[in-house]
């Protein structure tokens, strides 16, 4: 009988120490996350065969697990000039959400080429429905909310980026 009591008292502390190891390694945002420019982008059509830049961007990259996991989440608002890359690590099919977001985006879907594949526009703040490429994308562009009508953007234009 004492056997059993210490070994499942060993187990209830044993299990007690990981869960608040765990707990501990999450990060709790406490204040608002300010932009960092991490570089610059634009973004063109073709007119004539020739590129047209339609908009210049501030940028911040994401382009680890952490930023690509985080992206937008918890700002309050984001000037009309900036945005946010997500560098992904595989071409392929890819899904965003709103989680923890407080601001509307334009999601915007670019392949391996540059060019823009698709758009999730005006996605709602806080929801957590999947919002699909539909095609594969290797980057994602996220801006507010209505900019990628205001701009005309269209599938097939193009981005060019730099980072800092």
């Amino acid at each position: 009988m004492k056997k059993n009591i210490f070994i499942t008292l060993l187990a209830a502390s044993t299990i007690s120490i990981f869960s608040c190891k765990k707990e501990a390694d999450k990060k709790i945002i406490t204040e608002e996350i300010k932009f960092t420019k991490e570089g610059e982008l634009s973004i063109h059509n073709l007119k004539d065969s020739i590129p047209n830049q339609i908009v210049a961007l501030d940028i911040e990259i994401a382009d680890n697990d952490y930023e690509r996991e985080t992206g937008l989440m918890y700002r309050k608002s984001m000037q009309e000039n900036r945005g946010m890359l997500f560098i992904q690590e595989n071409f392929k099919p890819q899904s965003f959400y709103m989680k923890n977001t407080l601001i509307p985006l334009d999601i915007i879907y670019i392949d391996d080429q540059y060019k823009i594949v698709s758009f999730q526009k005006n996605a709602k703040p806080l929801d957590e429905t999947s919002l699909p490429s539909g095609k594969p994308a290797k980057y994602v562009l996220e801006i507010n909310g209505g900019l990628s009508d205001q701009w005309n953007l269209k599938e097939g234009d193009s981005i060019s980026f730099k980072k800092n």
